[in-house]
């Protein structure tokens, strides 16, 4: 919320006591004086009045998970271990993830306690690439490549996928690059043409590559400039 609504949500504030306490420059907001009641307050933002804390903030976390297969990407689930399950981390309910991987599905999973953020990577307008290894059952017909990028027409939502990238690597193998998150959209776009799918991984969201130095199941923190990447 508003700078200016925190402080005159205080039982012993009101609106007038707020304007006065900026104006007076008796407020910090992550360690800065701060005049401007407009500047936003997060769960992740310290705010002091003179020598008083009144919002120690908490600490924002990212972190980068190589998800294996039969994992489910959930908080938690009642038959599944989940993502969370991975952690050792205080506080995983605080946790929530940037994204989602079906269950026998692997790769990069983002994991964050950061809104904002994780509507950044995950918003449609972003258009966030996506990028997927994708093993098949049957050899690739060609023609894939022309008909992802000109947009598959889904009929149960009534739409045509924005256009993908398709790289053949190898007979039954690709390198496919998506710019949204359909309900199991690669198996679908496959499914098109009676292609099964044995084997996907994703590599990368966005400008962030996987770790290949995580295992599947391991992760670690993101650092400061793959989280400002998004």
């Amino acid at each position: 919320m508003r700078l200016d609504r925190f402080l005159s949500n205080l039982p012993r504030f009101n609106r007038q006591d707020a304007r006065q306490l900026l104006a007076g420059g008796r407020v910090r907001l992550d360690g800065q004086p701060c005049f401007d009641g407009r500047r936003e307050v997060r769960i992740f933002s310290r705010v002091e009045l003179d020598e008083e804390v009144l919002q120690a903030g908490k600490a924002a976390r990212y972190f980068m998970l190589h998800k294996p297969i039969g994992v489910v990407s959930a908080t938690e689930h009642p038959e599944h271990r989940t993502v969370l399950d991975l952690l050792d981390e205080p506080d995983t309910h605080d946790l929530h993830l940037a994204g989602r991987l079906d269950l026998n599905t692997s790769g990069l999973l983002l994991i964050t306690n950061d809104g904002q953020w994780s509507r950044r990577v995950t918003a449609p307008q972003n258009k966030q690439p996506k990028v997927y290894l994708v093993d098949t059952e049957d050899p690739i017909d060609p023609a894939c490549v022309e008909v992802f990028a000109a947009g598959l027409y889904f009929r149960f939502e009534d739409l045509v996928t924005r256009p993908a990238e398709l790289e053949i690597l190898a007979p039954r193998r690709a390198r496919l690059t998506l710019h949204e998150g359909r309900y199991h959209q690669v198996k679908r776009m496959f499914g098109h043409f009676q292609n099964k799918i044995v084997d996907l991984h994703r590599v990368s969201m966005g400008a962030l590559q996987l770790d290949e130095r995580l295992c599947p199941g391991q992760y670690r923190a993101l650092e400061a400039d793959e989280i400002g990447s998004f």
